[in-house]
């Protein structure tokens, strides 16, 4: 196998650290294990954040992704982990991870956790008029 799990999260500079702009990542196909009954669970990550100096590398995202799969962990508490883990690692103005794990005996669980650089407050949005798609104008 030409790769495998891992736990370390490589980042690169950010090319535009002079401006908040937001990356929005999904990743389709996150799973761990039920702690309590060793059955696997599954979910959907939805991770947007605005990089300060550095951003993830998508490649060691999948392995770091990739090192649940065989984890036990309570669907709130893989969720902390993992945005503590990114953040720790890119030290982002902003990140908010979004997981939506798959229905299980009847009940679909959302976890939501952010966190923010203390003093940093995001720019007004520009509220844009929708372009017509048939002559791609305004």
């Amino acid at each position: 196998m030409p790769s495998k799990p891992a736990n370390a999260i490589d980042t690169f500079p950010n090319p535009c650290p002079q401006r908040d702009y937001r990356i929005h990542m999904e990743i389709p196909e996150f799973t761990c294990l039920c702690p309590k009954t060793g059955q696997p669970d599954f979910a959907s990550l939805f991770l947007d954040y605005v990089a300060d100096r550095q951003c993830i590398e998508l490649k060691s995202l999948k392995l770091y992704i990739w090192s649940y799969r065989d984890r036990g962990a309570f669907h709130e508490a893989v969720t902390n982990r993992i945005l503590d883990d990114l953040a720790a690692a890119v030290r982002p103005r902003y990140m908010r991870l979004t997981a939506k794990f798959y229905v299980r005996g009847g009940i679909d669980t959302t976890v939501v956790a952010e966190t923010r650089k203390k003093g940093w407050h995001p720019q007004a949005a520009i509220d844009l008029p929708a372009l017509d798609s048939e002559t791609r104008t305004r």
